[in-house]
């Protein structure tokens, strides 16, 4: 009897030991770890942690891994060591918490093959453990805190699971993004990924490789502006949060005993998949991109998909293809361009046109303020020639949030009942069409006496204007120009002559063979450049004012005037003008080699410009601008210096162009200040672009970003990188602090660029981007610190933009609410 009961005693105890190692199987322990056969079950079952070899493959490779357990054994939603998998010759995985809290993968050799080393635990943790959650979140904390010290929700694979923070947080600069398996048996690391994009106004970017493949548009309060499949629905809700500290999407479930997944597959298609308990199998709920219209910027600039149409792409209405004949063989590559030209800068009034139901246009190059009203969107779009488009940011409420858009309108596609207004510029002309077409029958009532009056005001007009042209213009007997009180007056030049040689129309048009198409050679916001000879063998460019230029005749007579009366070797030489008739001209000497930018930034030409040559230029430039600010009889600020305005003659020495928007200084003038912010994208400093301040400082600045574009040979507002999403003078930066500054350097230039050279260039030009205008040195000391190696040089401070373009800014400086770090602070107003 005594013997029943003790057998009957140790049954109940042997079933206690396995009830409780059956709780604790969620967890493990310092002093315990998780050998390949061996797994881990969250307490509610639904997920279970283990070693694995994907289904259908042919090696051993092994994985640990998490995977659904209760519904569909063998579906992984996250992997550890999906890079580094343990093979036949590496041993068995051993999964342990080492010193820390540190999460170790190991093999028997206890060499790691992956590791939670970036989590916040340290030395002094004391009693760590492992959990896996019924989230299915694989987490390490201490035994009497729920605050987890690392967790894989912070490391997703292919696969984003409810309760999941999927974004990045500010504070520890976590990036959630997911990536998809390179194929059904390999969870390596493939070429599609997706993740949240914060240059501009923040989106959700899914990429092939460093390519965009499609967008969800930005937040609206209620979806994502492009996302047709995100809507209420009975089986999650969902929200998006965009704080000081985080900024992420997360979906939770409504009823726990439904299961669903979001994942990016092999194919680049992101799947909202449901289980579906009939079929005992996923079912797809949405998909995206879900059809052509979804492919990024398939019909371009101004372009607008519908997937509704054949062919699905057209121009938006007031817009005509670029190229009509590519339009007719469903080449779409060259976009849109307006009906009618905007001419903001010569003072002519635009307006904007309201635009329904679409996705709104990518926003990785825009500014917004989360507190404006439409209203006050509007007066600061309509303030700024260089802005584009506005919106509000949410629709919910009446709609609040200020969206700007500073560059060509792109990935825009017609949503007709879920999509979003937006207001586009449009010339005057085009809104006085656009708001007349309703009211044509009420017109025609009136239309003869319009017309019979519109005739004799137009003959008046006429007859002033031929009257005041014959006035205007005076040729003195030495063939010089000189400008008379009137057109003095009209061209605003502060009673300043223009004295330059003299060039009939017809001589200009002789030698450009009657501006031959085949004679032009480049064209930019003063209009067309073409190449021509004049009768005596010299070689000229004629750049030729257009009736649809952003420019005119303020900018015209401002560059007559000033570079008539500079000369150096390293400006561009104005041989002089003609004003005749309609036509506008301005000649200058030939540069054969075009400019600095048609080098540096192509693949294959770049190699024609070693190192020394680039030095050079990049000296020369200094010379020029040293000039400018310093030794001509003017103090000039440009306040566009780009590689695009470099110029190179036929010994590739370098010539500063365009002056069309430089300003003259007194001697006695310091800073100026403008609310008409004219310059480039990722050149303009960050004085002049928030608050409209330039001085001789902000060609510096412009100067530094064109030195570090000459070292890399790469672009500082396209510049990308894949660890983080700092512009090219904050990877400058970053590189310098690590002292990796040669890893800075354009790859074409390893075999010729002398290390002194480069350090100093990169350095000089790092202390010309710093932000604040006091701390950049003056042009002459730039030309003594490129010109003497070996002089030490003062460490540089931080660059102006050097926030990263994830991060918020609490204020700019006119008090503006927080934006991205590409807000207003990173050249958005771009004008040229």
């Amino acid at each position: 009897m005594s013997n029943t009961i003790i057998l009957f005693l140790y049954s109940i105890f042997f079933m206690l030991t396995i009830i409780c190692d059956a709780v604790e199987l969620d967890t493990i322990t310092a002093t315990q770890s998780l050998t390949d056969g061996q797994t881990m079950v969250s307490s509610d079952t639904t997920f279970e942690l283990g070693f694995f070899s994907p289904s259908g493959t042919i090696s051993r490779n092994r994985y640990l891994g998490i995977w659904y357990k209760k519904i569909s054994d063998g579906t992984v939603v996250w992997v550890a060591n999906r890079d580094t998998p343990l093979t036949d010759t590496s041993g068995g995985g051993v999964l342990k918490l080492a010193d820390g809290g540190i999460l170790v993968l190991v093999n028997s050799t206890n060499s790691i093959f992956w590791s939670s080393s970036n989590s916040s635990s340290n030395n002094n943790t004391v009693n760590p453990v492992a959990q896996l959650l019924d989230s299915g979140n694989l987490v390490v904390k201490t035994a009497n805190d729920e605050n987890f010290l690392w967790q894989s929700f912070d490391y997703p694979c292919d696969t984003v699971l409810p309760g999941m923070k999927y974004g990045k947080n500010l504070v520890t600069g976590i990036d959630r993004r997911i990536w998809s398996w390179k194929s059904s048996d390999d969870p390596s690391k493939g070429e599609y990924s997706h993740g949240l994009d914060l240059r501009g106004f923040p989106q959700y970017v899914l990429m092939k490789g460093p390519v965009e493949h499609y967008r969800t548009g930005p937040w609206n309060g209620l979806r994502f502006s492009g996302m047709v499949g995100l809507k209420p629905n009975s089986i999650y809700t969902y929200r998006f949060v965009f704080d000081q500290q985080e900024l992420y999407y997360e979906y939770d479930l409504i009823n726990s005993s439904v299961f669903t997944r979001r994942i990016l597959n092999q194919n680049g298609i992101l799947q909202r998949l449901t289980w579906n308990y009939k079929t005992q199998d996923w079912t797809i709920y949405t998909n995206a991109p879900a059809d052509n219209c979804d492919s990024y910027g398939l019909c371009q600039a101004y372009g607008t998909c519908s997937i509704g149409n054949s062919p699905v792409c057209r121009c938006l209405d007031k817009f005509m293809p670029r190229y009509p004949k590519d339009w007719d063989t469903a080449d779409w590559s060259g976009g849109c361009v307006r009906r009618t030209p905007l001419d903001c800068h010569n003072g002519s009034s635009n307006g904007f046109l309201k635009y329904s139901g679409v996705k709104l246009p990518d926003t990785r190059y825009s500014w917004y303020n989360r507190s404006m009203t439409l209203q006050e969107c509007e007066m600061v779009c309509s303030k700024n020639c260089s802005c584009m488009a506005y919106a509000n940011i949410e629709i919910t409420a009446g709609g609040s949030g200020c969206l700007l858009w500073f560059d060509d309108l792109i990935d825009i596609r017609d949503l007709t009942e879920i999509g979003q207004d937006i207001y586009i510029r449009m010339a005057s002309s085009e809104l006085e069409t656009h708001s007349s077409s309703h009211v044509k029958g009420r017109l025609k009532i009136i239309i003869i006496p319009i017309l019979i009056a519109a005739v004799v005001l137009l003959g008046l007009l006429l007859l002033f204007y031929f009257l005041r042209r014959k006035k205007l213009k005076r040729v003195t007997p030495s063939g010089r120009v000189v400008v008379s009180p009137d057109q003095r007056s009209c061209m605003e030049t502060k009673n300043e002559d223009i004295e330059l040689p003299f060039f009939d129309l017809d001589t200009i048009a002789n030698a450009t063979e009657n501006f031959c198409s085949t004679n032009m050679i480049g064209e930019g916001g003063f209009g067309p450049v073409y190449k021509g000879k004049l009768a005596t063998g010299q070689e000229i460019a004629v750049k030729r004012l257009s009736n649809n230029s952003g420019q005119g005749l303020q900018e015209f007579t401002n560059e007559a005037i000033l570079i008539s009366k500079l000369q150096h070797r390293n400006l561009v030489k104005l041989l002089g003008c003609c004003i005749e008739g309609e036509e506008m001209m301005l000649i200058y000497e030939f540069m054969p080699n075009k400019s600095l930018d048609y080098f540096i930034f192509d693949q294959n030409r770049r190699l024609e410009l070693p190192w020394q040559k680039r030095f050079e230029i990049a000296k020369g430039v200094s010379r020029g601008l040293l000039y400018l600010h310093q030794d001509s009889r003017l103090r000039i600020i440009h306040r566009d210096l780009k590689a695009s305005n470099i110029l190179l003659d036929d010994e590739l020495s370098p010539r500063i162009s365009d002056f069309g928007t430089a300003r003259s200084f007194g001697r006695d003038e310091i800073e100026a200040k403008t609310k008409r912010v004219i310059g480039t994208y990722g050149y303009m400093s960050p004085e002049y672009a928030i608050d409209g301040k330039f001085s001789v400082k902000s060609d510096v600045f412009s100067l530094g970003v064109l030195l570090l574009e000459i070292v890399s040979g790469k672009r500082n507002w396209k510049f990308h990188h894949p660890d983080h999403y700092h512009s090219l003078l904050g990877h400058a930066w970053l590189l310098w602090n690590d002292h990796k500054a040669l890893e800075f350097v354009d790859s074409c230039l390893e075999n010729s660029y002398i290390e002194s050279q480069v350090l100093g260039c990169i350095q000089v030009g790092l202390l010309c981007v710093q932000k604040m205008p006091k701390d950049r040195p003056t042009m002459s000391s730039v030309v003594f610190m490129l010109g003497n190696e070996g002089v030490a040089l003062p460490e540089p401070k931080q660059p102006g933009f050097f926030v990263e373009r994830s991060s918020i800014d609490a204020e700019t400086s006119r008090g503006e609410s927080s934006h991205s770090r590409n807000s207003l602070t990173i050249s958005t107003m771009e004008a040229r």
